[in-house]
């Protein structure tokens, strides 16, 4: 029994946070503009769903195998790809966006421009404060799903 409870806690803390991230952050974000569909899996803002599922991911591992064990490993690595990922390389894309929305900008005005290149996302990085707290997310997601069903 305790085997099936933690294969479905690797699974569903994880989901839990990711859920728990990106309402907060349309929260957040219903306070300053209306929502739309596209919302519910933003890029950016606070806090990091992506980080959320990641930390969530480690931090459910490490409490039921333990941080010896190989899936810890596996899992942290991934975590740090894609945390390193969501400030550094996708924080690079959103100034090549920017960069690039402004050259099609100053070119004529002209429709055949505005099909051929559409509007790109500016703002799709994490700032270390939006990571942190999405991390928090995470291991307070799985702390709480531990104690709860695991013990």
């Amino acid at each position: 029994m305790e085997a099936l409870i933690a294969k479905y806690l690797v699974f569903l803390c994880p989901i839990v946070s990711f859920t728990i991230a990106q309402g907060t952050k349309m929260i957040i974000r219903a306070t300053k503009r209306k929502l739309t569909f596209r919302d519910i899996f933003a890029y950016s803002d606070m806090p990091s769903g992506h980080t959320a599922v990641v930390v969530a991911l480690v931090t459910i591992i490490a409490l039921i195998h333990g941080v010896n064990s190989s899936f810890f490993s596996i899992a942290f690595v991934f975590a740090l790809i894609v945390i390193v990922d969501a400030i550094g390389l996708r924080n690079y894309l959103g100034q090549h966006g920017k960069t690039l929305n402004v050259l099609v900008k100053d070119l004529h005005e002209d429709s055949f421009l505005d099909f051929s290149y559409p509007k790109l996302l500016e703002k799709i990085g994490h700032t270390p404060l939006q990571v942190l707290v999405g991390a928090l997310v995470g291991i307070i997601t799985s702390l709480v799903g531990y104690l709860i069903f695991a013990i």
